[in-house]
């Protein structure tokens, strides 16, 4: 399963593009875990204290919001934004 990261996010990952290994029946939330269990330096900017994920933290699998209970297939692209402001 990939992620695309944005932002900070992919700055602190130090990539932009990461590949994480699930099983066939994974959730997204699993997919998640996986990504912040192979890039630690994640977890705070995508977790709150209380291990619930950010508010502001936007979820997609193949370009439509996702929830972390929703499914994910092999072949999913699922994408990490974090608030973007610009002007």
């Amino acid at each position: 399963m990939e992620w695309k990261l944005f932002a900070d996010l992919a700055e602190v990952a130090g990539a932009r593009t990461i590949s994480v290994d699930v099983t066939d029946d994974a959730t997204v939330g699993e997919a998640l875990d996986a990504l912040v269990g192979s890039y630690p330096s994640l977890e705070s900017r995508v977790y709150a204290d209380d291990g619930e994920l950010y508010d502001h933290i936007n979820v997609l699998r193949n370009g439509e919001t996702a929830s972390l209970d929703d499914d994910a297939q092999r072949g999913d692209e699922l994408a990490l934004f974090p608030p973007v402001s610009g002007g």
